[in-house]
């Protein structure tokens, strides 16, 4: 039996004993009426209408109840009706559930048949490939070891080789000091040798003198200065015959010589040079971005300005904005950052700051691998990460309009063919030509000259001896001593002075012009100067009659020098001395 059931059994039970209990006090009620007397008294009437309706209310009330406990009874067969058919689709439930569960256990079965022969034959596969590979392995490992045991057999040869050279040499160096010996002895000797004649001349000097007195009648002194005077303008006269003579031969074999090496080095490196100015342009999609740029009352355009540092001018030019800054950097960030900010078409002062960090961020990569490209063309692959960050600022550097990172790989070029055609170590000498004008990098930073700064950083970052010195010697504030120092500033002096590498402004142009014009006129002797060929030859015409040829070719090393010391100056500059003698004669 149910819990339903039990329930509905219960209300009957409880229903049937409260009828029972309302028939029993009705009986009692009507017996205890019907023995009474029956006197006409009101409160007796009262009293008996007050029970009848009571009987009526127990009468109406054991309906109710028959009537309930009827549909109690109808619920109780309906709640067993569907316990019984409950408890049937239970029955069925469990058969199937059984059903189910037995054709699980199959499939299980079945899969985890399917799984273990799967398994089997991964291993297998597994097991193939780890035999292939552990074959590999052992093939390459093979391969090595024999390739390591030629090496071994190589550097045994070369330790061999080195070791008979070695030996050879401590021969060679034991002869040489055989012969050494040899030869101070004989310079001992020698030299006795040469004390004694010393002794004889002095006395043979001392007669000579005394028959010198004797016979000219003058004093030692006086015939001294006679003596010294004819002596000093002999040899001044063949000093400077035997100077020009000697400078004319050595000018045409050094000429030629460096001539054919620098024109093949120019030559070969032959790279184009474009000098850069302080404005930029930028095209625009449209006019209508004109007045997005400039913004409500001009806020995007003062913003734009006080954030990046570079100068807006928005004129009538169609289709483009003008971007001027004398800082090469700040101009290429603030061009970089206006034109993000044309393609993405938000323009106000938020966004500029985001896009200016943007920029900055950009151009700081594109100096890095703008400094990683010129070492791979320079061929250069072991530099401190320092020195490659300063290389990476010389992208935006420039030295009277020249790019100072496309000057210092063409100088290395340069320095390169030059160390080719001498037969000197190559990479040294291009790394001392490459690294020369590093302290440019730095001169906003630090006070000095920028020669003796790089040479200090590059002492910094474990450069060599040999590059640090060419590097404060290229612009002779410390005096070259090496080859390597000498080719530096050749090459910088290449690249720097051919035409179209670089200019300079008008007011410096003129004052050079004007001061090599004054240090030529003010020697004695001179005519007139004509500075020509953008001030790179000066040519100075002398009064024949006060200035010689001898004279003239000493007024030229004179002004060639004065200019040197005092000027600054790209290239070279050609000294030309014009000594012109007319005579005139009529013929009557």
């Amino acid at each position: 039996m149910s819990a339903v059931d039990v329930v509905l059994l219960g209300v009957v039970v409880v229903l049937t004993l409260v009828v029972v209990g309302a028939v029993v006090l009705g009986a009692r009620t009507l017996r205890r009426l019907g023995a009474a007397p029956a006197p006409e008294d009101p409160a007796f009437a009262a009293e008996k209408d007050r029970q009848e309706q009571s009987l009526a209310a127990l009468r109406t009330a054991a309906d109710e109840a028959h009537s309930t406990a009827d549909v109690a009874k109808s619920a109780a067969a309906a709640a067993r009706a569907e316990a019984a058919g409950a408890k049937a689709e239970a029955t069925a439930a469990r058969d199937e559930a059984r059903r189910v569960l037995e054709a699980a256990r199959l499939e299980a079965d079945t899969v985890l048949e399917r799984a273990h022969k799967q398994a089997e034959a991964d291993a297998e596969q597994l097991r193939a490939a780890a035999r292939r590979s552990g074959e590999r392995e052992v093939a390459v490992l093979a391969s090595t070891t024999r390739e390591q045991a030629a090496e071994v057999e190589r550097r045994a040869a070369r330790m061999d080789e080195r070791e008979r050279l070695h030996t050879e040499e401590v021969e060679r160096l034991a002869e040489r000091e055989r012969q050494l010996a040899a030869a101070s002895a004989a310079l001992a000797a020698r030299e006795a040798a040469l004390v004694d004649r010393e002794q004889a001349l002095v006395e043979a000097e001392e007669q000579r003198r005394r028959e010198l007195e004797r016979v000219a009648g003058l004093t030692v002194e006086a015939a001294r200065a006679e003596l010294i005077e004819a002596i000093e303008t002999q040899a001044k006269r063949e000093a400077a015959l035997l100077v020009r003579d000697i400078e004319s031969d050595a000018r045409n074999t050094a000429d030629q010589r460096a001539r054919h090496i620098v024109v093949d080095a120019i030559q070969r490196v032959a790279s184009e040079q474009t000098a850069e100015s302080v404005v930029s342009v930028l095209h625009l999609p449209g006019d209508e971005m004109k007045g997005r740029i400039i913004g409500r009352e001009g806020r995007n355009i003062r913003a734009f300005e006080s954030v990046t540092g570079v100068n807006l001018i928005i004129d009538d030019t169609p289709e483009a904005v003008l971007l001027s800054c004398f800082d090469p950097v700040r101009r290429e960030v603030g061009r970089l950052t206006l034109e993000k900010l044309v393609l993405d078409g938000r323009i106000h002062p938020h966004r500029i700051e985001e896009v200016h960090d943007l920029a900055r961020q950009e151009v700081d990569e594109l100096c890095q691998r703008a400094a990683e490209d010129a070492l791979v063309e320079v061929g250069i692959t072991d530099i401190h990460p320092e020195l490659a960050t300063l290389l990476g600022r010389l992208r935006y550097r420039t030295s009277y309009g020249q790019n100072v990172l496309k000057h210092l790989v063409e100088t290395a070029h340069i320095a390169g063919i030059m160390a080719a055609e001498l037969r000197l170590d190559v990479p040294t000498i291009k790394r001392c030509a490459f690294l020369h004008d590093i302290g440019k990098a730095l001169t906003h930073e630090v006070e000095g000259s920028h020669a003796l700064i790089g040479a200090d950083v590059a002492r910094k970052y474990g450069e060599s001896e040999e590059v640090v010195h060419a590097i404060e010697a290229h612009h002779n504030e410390v005096p070259p001593q090496t080859i390597e120092a000498v080719l530096t500033q050749a090459s910088d002096a290449c690249s720097g002075g051919r035409p179209g590498a670089r200019r300079e402004s008008l007011e410096a142009y003129v004052k050079r012009l004007e001061r090599i014009e004054e240090i030529a006129a003010g020697k004695l002797g001179v005519e007139k100067v004509f500075a020509m060929q953008a001030g790179r030859e000066i040519r100075v015409m002398v009064k024949p009659d006060d200035v010689d040829d001898i004279g003239a070719a000493v007024l030229a090393r004179d002004v060639a020098k004065q200019i040197e010391e005092e000027l600054t100056y790209p290239g070279q500059i050609r000294v030309t001395v014009v000594r012109e003698s007319r005579v005139t004669e009529i013929a009557r």
